[in-house]
């Protein structure tokens, strides 16, 4: 590798220049439902929610030195695409945030606003909330985006210092998708944060792959969202599962509903107009007086990609959305269930359809994060989009009835139809193609399901082979197209 010097208009540093390769993230032994869905705030799951779980977590070993109150100065490096693309995420500002005290689960929309205006006028940060810290963030962060980490290429480090320019603490984190972090230990450990539960509890119907998940339905006479909540319960009861998920189909309908009322210009530079609260009154006057008394029979489609629309924006402006699996594609899963309330004609189980539909969704995500990736940055917009598609496809499918292998069929009929999906934000922004994007793949998800239900569940290229193709694919791009905004319409942009 060769070492150059390069300005970011925010500091000067040393990078490394090189290729890397994917790397393969690590895996949990079992994973939650509750790990794919997170409450947080936008505009990206890896680059904000990640990097905001990581500053927490830092605090805790600041203060297990013993010495909280000797910090004077801080120091936030960005390694790889959050170097490239963070300040477009707003990774520097949810770092900032974090480093206050705040959660991406519990922090209220207001608070994001005031805790950053309060730093930048006074010039100081409120450590956890606890005391003040000197803070000029123009150079406490360090910009490295061709410093691309081997185990994964969303990599910060935090660093904290004495009066003395002294070491207090100091730890390096890894965002590996989804808002899931690793902390680099000591010895080239990676270590999850926090250590999950399901890493300590075994549960009845353990798989990673579809082969198995359809296997275990075959054998046990269970659906899969009967599977998948008899694993939630070794981890907590019935009852507090179906309660969280139902919290999580709450807040989705929030999004979508502050969305559709919600106008202006997102914030980043582009100008990118708010459209949801317009196409929503559009769609309103059209379905008070339909053409020549007639309905059109695409009038679903319609409002998917306004409810996608809604969401995206939303996570766009750094509101408040649920990570599905990951902000980038954060409208899909909440499209399509708002499609089958509102359009569908879900059939009726002891347990409520979107408990289903997010168990059986949270099952494919599952497969997906075990064996491949859901992050940009590792294997492109595939991971992100492709996967929440996939995801969609078989909580829809189950919701109309699906037999297990029907479902694992709209799974592959998603993930297989968004393979090699590059990711190239412009100016590093989750707008252009994003919001769009969001859309698009909902769509695809709802016709993936009605396929695979006219089908037996027989198909040729299985679950497993398309995820697999999937990580290969992801592997092979050009880093050019992972999220670094060194590529395709991202440079289109620039040209034209």
């Amino acid at each position: 590798m060769t070492s150059h010097a390069i300005t970011n208009g925010r500091g000067v540093e040393p990078t490394e220049v090189g290729s890397h390769a994917t790397a393969t993230a690590p895996v949990f032994e079992s994973l939650s439902v509750l790990d794919l869905f997170k409450i947080g705030i936008g505009p990206s799951s890896s680059h904000t929610v990640g990097p905001m779980r990581a500053a927490l977590d830092f605090l805790g070993q600041v203060d297990a030195t013993g010495r909280f109150d000797d910090v004077v100065r801080l120091r936030v490096d960005l390694l790889g695409s959050l170097g490239a693309t963070g300040s477009g995420h707003g990774t520097d500002t949810a770092v900032m945030l974090g480093l206050s005290g705040l959660a991406p689960d519990t922090v209220e929309t207001p608070q994001i606003a005031a805790t950053l205006e309060r730093i930048r006028a006074s010039g100081e940060l409120s450590l956890g909330g606890r005391r003040a810290v000197p803070f000029d963030e123009a150079k406490a962060f360090v910009f490295r985006p061709l410093t691309v980490r081997r185990e994964h290429p969303n990599a910060l480090r935090l660093t904290a210092y004495d009066a003395s320019d002294e070491t207090i603490a100091t730890a390096g984190y890894y965002s590996i998708g989804g808002g899931f972090v690793m902390r680099h230990d000591e010895g080239d450990v990676l270590s999850p944060v926090p250590a999950p539960a399901a890493q300590r509890t075994p549960v009845p119907y353990p798989f990673t792959t579809g082969d198995q998940l359809v296997a275990l339905c075959r054998d046990s006479g269970l659906s899969v969202a009967e599977l998948m909540l008899a694993n939630e319960t070794a981890w907590r009861s019935r009852e507090e599962t179906i309660a969280q998920l139902e919290r999580i189909w709450e807040v989705m309908q929030e999004c979508v509903a502050h969305g559709i009322e919600t106008g202006g210009i997102l914030p980043g530079g582009l100008d990118v107009k708010r459209r949801s609260p317009e196409w929503h009154a559009k769609l309103l006057e059209r379905d008070a007086a339909p053409k020549h008394g007639r309905r059109d029979l695409l009038e679903g489609m319609e409002w998917v990609n306004l409810y996608a629309l809604a969401v995206n924006e939303e996570n766009a402006a750094g509101s408040r959305v649920v990570t599905a699996p990951t902000n980038g594609a954060a409208g899909i899963i909440p499209a399509v269930m708002h499609y089958a309330d509102r359009f569908a004609d879900c059939v009726e189980d002891a347990l409520p359809w979107e408990v289903r539909f997010l168990l059986v969704a949270g099952a494919i995500g599952i497969i997906i994060k075990s064996n491949a990736s859901i992050s940009g940055a590792e294997v492109g917009c595939q991971g992100e989009v492709g996967s929440a598609c996939a995801m969609a496809a078989a909580g829809f499918a189950a919701v109309l009835g699906a037999t297990p292998a029907q479902i694992e069929n709209a799974a592959e009929i998603g993930i297989e139809h968004n393979l090699g999906l590059t990711c190239d934000p412009i100016k590093g922004l989750v707008q252009i193609p994003c919001i769009e994007r969001n859309a698009m793949a909902s769509v695809k998800a709802i016709n993936a399901a009605r396929m695979a239900k006219q089908g037996d569940g027989t198909h040729y290229v299985s679950l497993d082979t398309a995820v697999e193709t999937m990580r290969r694919t992801g592997a092979d791009m050009s880093d050019k197209y992972k999220e670094t905004a060194l590529g395709g319409l991202a440079v289109a942009y620039i040209e034209c």
